[in-house]
Parts: structure tokens; sequence; C-alpha cells
């Protein structure tokens, strides 16, 4: 079932959407929850619920992010209500996150892809192998 934002034109509140389509508010929140960004902070900061991290440590428990990229990822969760933000009034000042009931409840179904994932990449991987070896370039080529 996808919902409606309050006041879209034609649209109740609560009224299914279509997910296929790219206003939809149900894919759009796919699209931010499906990251891979999102999915490593939620693991992350679920390991640590109830308790809180501050920005750096998340950072350091996240190898590759970036600055940018972690804090633009969890604009998007506390915007979401899936993290909780306090801010310390120290120079500089100490950030914390915590993931809130919301938050808690999006890791078990992130949790089950990431096992998924590591249950089937052998798979995967086979798949690509004897994609690559059939046919050297197929699918990334371009027309002329």
């Amino acid at each position: 079932m996808t919902t409606s934002r309050p006041g879209e034109p034609g649209r109740r509140p609560g009224e299914r959407g279509d997910v296929m389509d790219p206003r939809c508010p149900v894919r759009q929140l796919l699209d931010r929850i499906g990251t891979k960004w999102t999915s490593m902070a939620v693991k992350v900061l679920a390991e640590e619920a109830p308790d809180e991290l501050r920005f750096a440590e998340l950072r350091r428990r996240i190898p590759g992010i970036s600055q940018k990229m972690l804090s633009v990822t969890l604009q998007s969760l506390v915007r979401d209500g899936l993290v909780a933000r306090r801010v310390e009034p120290t120079v500089p000042p100490a950030v914390h996150y915590r993931l809130t009931e919301l938050g808690l409840s999006l890791e078990r179904p992130l949790s089950a892809l990431r096992v998924w994932a590591e249950t089937h990449m052998p798979e995967i991987d086979r798949s690509n192998q004897l994609a690559d070896e059939s046919s050297p370039g197929q699918y990334f080529s371009r027309r002329s």
C-alpha cells in the first residue's frame, strides 16, 4: 500500500498511490532508505541502540563514506524521523545520533536484505563471471 502526501492534488491522505510513479511518496522513501550508506548507518546505530554515537565515530565505523555523504545521509534520516539528533552546546558543538523507534523498526528488513546479499553473493558472482566470459562488453557497449 502506498500513500500520498497530505495536500497532494487529487489525493486524500492515506489514499493508495502507484509506487511505479516517480512522484509516489513511498517510491521516494524507498529511494532514500535503499542506499548502501543508509543501510550501513542504520546498522551501526542499531548496534549501539539505545545509546548514541557522535558523527566522527559513525564515520569511523562506516569505511569509505565521505564526511559530506554521511552528513547528507543523516540529514535525510533525521528528516524522516528514523534518527534523532542531539547537539551539545560546546565549542565545537558535539553532535550525537541515535535511532528512533521507527528507525529501529527499519533495521530488521535492512538486516534481512544484507543477509540475503551475503547468502547469494556466490551465485551472483558466478552469474557475472559467466556473463563476462560469454560476451565480454555486451552489457556496457555503446551503439554506433
